[in-house]
């Protein structure tokens, strides 16, 4: 059964932090790139950061830069999203993805249940 499982999100004052985990199981984990999706009231989900395996390839959206950092640790099977100096507008539901390209075209891909991420004064 695959499972993801994400921690660490909670209320916190403009330009604090938060750590999110995203720990895993049932799949091969070492194949899959991680990435974190995030989604505020009304809007639309989007791309966060994501880390490819190995975790020489990251990518992150233009208005995290420089403020979030992606990792992955396999021997925990488990991803990271350290976030430093939030803004409100950081406030969404954040969501991990799992997902993986065969060469063949098919695709997996799996997701947790998120974990709100809520920045206020």
């Amino acid at each position: 059964q695959v499972q993801l499982v994400e921690s660490g999100g909670g209320l916190v004052q403009p330009g604090g932090s938060l750590r999110l985990s995203c720990e895993t199981s049932g799949f091969t984990f070492q194949g899959y790139a991680i990435r974190w999706f995030r989604q505020a009231p009304g809007k639309e989900r989007e791309l966060v950061a994501g880390v490819g395996n190995p975790a020489i390839y990251t990518t992150y959206a233009e208005t995290v830069k420089g403020r979030f950092t992606i990792s992955r640790d396999a021997i925990k099977r488990a991803a990271y999203l350290q976030m430093n100096n939030l803004k409100p507008e950081d406030t969404a539901v954040y969501y991990c993805n799992a997902r993986l390209r065969i060469l063949d075209g098919r695709e997996f891909e799996y997701w947790g249940q998120g974990t709100q991420v809520t920045v206020s004064s």
